[in-house]
Formats: C-alpha cells, structure tokens, sequence
C-alpha cells in the first residue's frame, strides 16, 4: 500500500491521521516540522507529502514543500492547513492539491486518492 508522509506539529491531529489512514491501509509517517520533512521525505520517499503550513523551527511547512520538490524527487505535495488565505500565494500553486482542515476528512481522503492515481488536484489556485 502507498506510503504518506503527514507534516502536522499538533499532536491530537496527528492521533487522527494515523488510526484513520493505517486503517485504511496506508503505511504512515509523521514528521513534526519543516526539517524533520525534508530529511524523511528525502529517506523514505513516501508516495505523497501532506503538508501543514504552520509549523515550528523556523521553517513553515512552504519552505519545506520547495525545499522537497528542489531535491529532484518526484512526491506530490498535499497542502492541508487551516488557513485557505495561503491559496493565493504563488508557492501553493506547486502542489497538486489545497485542502482546509476539517475534522471530516472526506476532502483529504479523495484528494490523496486523485493524487496517488496520478490524476491532478482540484484545487482553485
């Protein structure tokens, strides 16, 4: 099954994202913050990124997303923040999709499904 690496600095939301993608028979990593992303993104290789945008040390979870895609390596990037200001910053519009946070993860689930498909994101950049 397809791997995902989630960039999430809040324990609790952490909690979700592993018990509801393990049990959908995702292998899931957790980094969290920007520095701890690049290096797993770049030792693991996970097949998506779900990216936060907030994160602590002084790297946001943007600096982080570029810093992946400059790597060479080809992971799509999810962003999935609570903020959708963040939509219109050019930056964003390299990732294959922009999700606001909700506790329902219906929007997340087929946006990492069109993703993994290989089809492009639906975001309104």
């Amino acid at each position: 099954m397809a791997s995902i690496l989630f960039v999430e600095d809040e324990d609790n939301v952490c909690l979700l994202y592993r018990s509801e993608f393990e049990a959908d028979g995702y292998d899931v990593l957790i980094a969290s913050d920007g520095k701890e992303a690049i290096r797993m993104a770049l030792e693991h290789e996970p097949d998506v990124v779900v990216m936060d945008i907030n994160l602590p040390e002084k790297m946001d979870g943007l600096e982080a997303m570029s810093k992946i895609q400059g790597a060479g390596k080809n992971i799509p990037v999810i962003i999935n923040t609570g903020y959708s200001q963040y939509r219109d910053n050019f930056v964003t519009w390299a990732a294959e999709d922009y999700i606001v946070k909700s506790g329902d993860l219906t929007e997340l689930k087929e946006s990492m499904a069109r993703v993994l498909a290989g089809g492009a994101g639906e975001a309104e950049n």
